[in-house]
């Protein structure tokens, strides 16, 4: 009866396929159902346990007279990753359970929710009009950005597309100086300058934002080749990495940097965010591969639930040590979703409807993976973290505040920052002559 059972069970899942197949033009392929698997798993973490007991957890449980420990006084907690990676090229990967402490996950809660509040934020300033322009949004993607940058050190590179709020701030940044370079004022994070896709912190390594799509992967290559070079003979060098989405996935430039990187064994990570939309087209129908961590072929690749910020921040662990290492590239797939559309002139509903978003965000929202781990390991009370968003939000109206005291840069600042005579110094050199729209207002620095 057993065999039968089963026999049954898979003829099902066999015409359950062909039948999607056939009415949706779905891909039925393995690979296809792994993606799906990923997404599964990632979902029912919200409806179930995420965690482990550790081995301090079991002895404490065994040693305690009551037969029962209070994980209030446990500083940290395992938590269970299983089915969060797929390997490319890698006889061994990340550990399927991680370790983190109570200090950490509210650190991460805290940079993800401010990360949330402040996209928000922009978007409404946006619709106000106090934000003209381009203005790309990150709500959805912050366990990414957040568990990098968790992995990461300081000398670490990182270049990113110009979906950059969010790396900005959690690269050192303050929500007053991101919010204050959307406004185009003096004291945002490039004078006012840069606007929503440019953004630059050196002394936190942090390049940007880059404006045209794919244009900063092979500055990361540059980047990591600068790390290698620098790097002390018999230490662990400093990676670099270079975030893009799944629209830039194949350009030329990528393949080519990637071909350079292989070839000179340099520090280097491609980390695509998959937020399965490349502008308003789904991958199925803009790329022939679907598995991006699996492109750079001889290059080893680790596909990451991008949406649960303990799994990237193993992940990228992972990465950084096999990189720093001196072993070569790695390919990064972050299975992510963007709740709004490409940008602010995208309403996001043309190419998906409002019931994929409305699921994604009630199955798979990080920042409600995160909370659920918090309350489940007892580092926090659902009541404790509603009085951290109450006073996170608070915080980023204040920051919002002050970025509207400030103001547009003057006419003079223009010029600078286009020629340097003195990089130690930063000494300006300004061009002979620029010509304003009306001629009259045009700058003369010949005289």
């Amino acid at each position: 009866q057993r065999h039968t059972s089963t026999r049954v069970r898979r003829l099902l899942e066999y015409c359950i396929a062909f039948i999607a197949s056939v009415t949706f033009g779905l891909n039925t392929r393995r690979v296809e159902s792994n993606k799906e698997n990923m997404f599964a798993t990632a979902a029912s973490r919200l409806g179930r346990s995420v965690l482990r007991p550790s081995a301090t957890q079991r002895f404490a449980a065994a040693a305690s007279s009551s037969g029962s420990t209070s994980r209030m006084f446990m500083s940290s907690q395992t938590f269970d990753l299983s089915g969060s990676f797929e390997l490319h090229n890698l006889e061994s990967g990340p550990e399927s359970s991680v370790e983190c402490s109570k200090e950490e996950m509210l650190d991460m809660f805290e940079l993800m929710y401010t990360m949330r509040r402040m996209e928000i934020t922009c978007d409404n300033e946006y619709k106000a009009k106090n934000i003209r322009g381009f203005c790309h949004l990150y709500d959805g993607q912050e366990a990414v950005a957040t568990g990098i940058q968790n992995a990461f050190e300081q000398g670490d590179s990182w270049i990113t597309s110009y979906r950059c709020h969010c790396v900005a701030l959690a690269r050192g940044g303050t929500v007053s100086k991101v919010v204050g370079e959307l406004f185009g004022n003096i004291d945002g994070y490039s004078k006012g300058k840069g606007g929503s896709m440019h953004m630059y912190n050196k002394e936190h390594n942090f390049y940007g934002g880059a404006g045209i799509v794919g244009a900063q992967v092979p500055l990361g290559a540059g980047l990591a080749f600068a790390n290698k070079y620098k790097a002390k003979p018999g230490e662990p060098m400093n990676v670099a990495i270079a975030c893009y989405g799944d629209g830039a996935a194949n350009q030329g430039q990528i393949w080519e940097s990637a071909n350079m990187c292989n070839l000179w064994n340099l520090p280097m990570i491609f980390c695509i965010e998959n937020n399965r939309y490349g502008m308003g087209t789904s991958i199925e129908r803009h790329s022939s591969i679907s598995d991006y961590y699996q492109m750079g072929n001889a290059i080893p690749g680790l596909r990451i639930d991008g949406m649960n910020v303990l799994a990237v921040r193993e992940g990228m662990r992972f990465a950084k040590e096999y990189c720093g290492a001196g072993n070569g590239p790695m390919y990064i797939e972050m299975m992510t979703y963007r709740y709004h559309g490409h940008s602010m002139s995208d309403p996001g509903t043309t190419y998906r409807n409002r019931e994929e978003i409305a699921f994604t965000r009630s199955t798979r929202d990080p920042l409600e993976f995160i909370k659920k781990c918090l309350t489940e390991s007892e580092f926090a009370t659902p009541e404790e973290i509603k009085e951290m968003e109450k006073k996170i939000r608070k915080e980023v109206q204040a920051e919002v505040l002050k970025a509207k005291e400030s103001t547009r840069p003057p006419l003079e600042e223009l010029p600078k920052h286009i020629y340097a005579a003195n990089l130690e110094t930063l000494e300006q050199e300004y061009p002979p002559f620029i010509r304003m729209p009306d001629f009259e207002k045009s700058l003369d620095f010949s005289k």
